[in-house]
């Protein structure tokens, strides 16, 4: 199979269940404007939401809403940006990114041209270091499973 997120993790392994494993971005352009950038990856190859069966897609939405809330309490960014695209890669994925009234591209997608530069890094702005809102994504999915 060429799917990228069957063959690879798709970014550092923050937390893995067995429906889905949540990465945050450690490569690239995306890691280094957007540190608060992760994604819920859905483990089975499936391209849609509405491929998954209710029970399902009740764990992803929840997941989803997990991290956000984590971002939100540890990190206060101006917004979380949820998307779900799938047009480059095909597998049920969801994006949930911290996003600052600071970072390069704000108020702009992530995938616009860039607004500013961010003097010193953009993770060296955050409240936290990344590991410890690591740590805390992960928590809060094993807390909400239980």
């Amino acid at each position: 199979m060429n799917c990228p997120l069957c063959v690879t993790d798709g970014g550092l392994v923050v937390a893995r269940t067995s429906q889905f494993r949540v990465v945050r971005v450690v490569e690239g352009e995306e890691a280094l404007r957007f540190p608060a950038f992760y994604r819920l990856i859905w483990s089975a190859h499936v391209a849609e939401f509405s491929d998954l069966a209710d029970a399902d897609r009740h764990a992803c939405v929840d997941a989803v809403t997990e991290i956000e809330r984590t971002l939100r309490s540890l990190l206060a960014p101006t917004k979380v940006n949820i998307a779900s695209l799938g047009n480059v890669v095909p597998h049920l994925h969801w994006h949930v990114i911290g996003r600052f009234d600071w970072d390069s591209h704000f108020p702009a997608p992530v995938w616009a041209v860039p607004q500013r530069e961010v003097p010193g890094g953009a993770a060296a702005r955050l409240r936290l270091p990344l590991q410890r809102v690591d740590e805390a994504v992960a928590q809060s999915l094993t807390s909400a499973t239980r």
